[in-house]
């Protein structure tokens, strides 16, 4: 997995034309067996049951990876949702409290926010990956640090409320930051690339069985399961291809940080 995942951040164009061109050896060579065969025997086999088996059970492993692909994909996105709006949260009610350190923690969540922004587009195998995890804890530490000053100064419910907040803040990271890491198992990445080969080579060797090559309609049979192909490796991968996790809802919340928050005067005060 880890290999394809790196030939996909190299380019999915590459990743896609490997599994098509595999797909063609593969045909190719099935076809090859299959007019040795008839060669030899002088007579055509019954492979169809067993072709359309395995072809079946293809297209059972392929939706089996496409959803578990998917659900992956869904969730890092839900999960940058549920990261910028506890962030959003804690930043309004560190500024509630009224106090310089209730101030501090509100600069640290806007600072935090970039930081969590740079953790969803970094990119697959690089070292800032790690430094940006790094930078969180240290920062999660500090925020921590100026709010255990104000729970100690202002004991109360209001405090609480800014430390259930900023907990809801750093448990979201360590959802995103698990979310980012999960994937396909590995074995079942292989075995997917295992059945589409093996069919690729038993429905060649049907064909060859039946001296009826239809190189143009294997080649467009192989082009559908490589987008298929291709599309679930890139769902699954979250730092590699084209389905990458949007960051929007992290700008967004920056631009809510920029108006501050005024306190207006009350209806027929002075």
């Amino acid at each position: 997995m880890e290999f394809l995942v790196s030939v996909a951040t190299i380019s999915v164009f590459l990743l896609g034309a490997l599994l098509f061109v595999a797909q063609l050896a593969s045909h190719e060579i099935g076809f090859r067996l299959g007019l040795w065969r008839r060669r030899v025997d002088g007579q055509a086999e019954t492979v169809g049951i067993v072709v359309g088996g395995m072809l079946g059970l293809l297209a059972f492993v392929l939706a089996l990876t496409l959803t578990f692909a998917n659900t992956r994909y869904s969730e890092r996105r839900q999960g940058t949702l549920t990261e910028a709006n506890a962030i959003g949260t804690a930043w309004l009610r560190a500024k509630a409290i009224g106090t310089a350190r209730g101030d501090e923690i509100a600069r640290l969540l806007v600072d935090y926010t970039a930081l969590r922004r740079a953790f969803i587009l970094a990119e697959h195998g690089s070292g800032e990956i790690s430094e940006i995890n790094d930078r969180t804890s240290a920062m999660q530490s500090e925020i921590w640090g100026h709010l255990s000053a104000v729970v100690r100064d202002q004991p109360g419910p209001i405090s609480a409320t800014l430390m259930t907040s900023l907990n809801d803040v750093f448990d979201a990271a360590t959802a995103e930051r698990f979310a980012f890491q999960m994937r396909l198992p590995s074995q079942i990445v292989w075995l997917l690339l295992l059945i589409t080969l093996l069919s690729m080579g038993c429905l060649g060797y049907q064909l060859g069985l039946k001296r009826k090559p239809a190189r143009l309609l294997i080649g467009l049979l192989s082009v559908m399961w490589t987008t298929v192909i291709v599309d679930i490796l890139d769902l699954s991968a979250s730092r590699a291809g084209n389905f990458r996790t949007d960051t929007v809802i992290y700008d967004w919340t920056a631009q809510g940080f920029e108006g501050g928050v005024t306190v207006p005067p009350l209806p027929g005060g002075p």
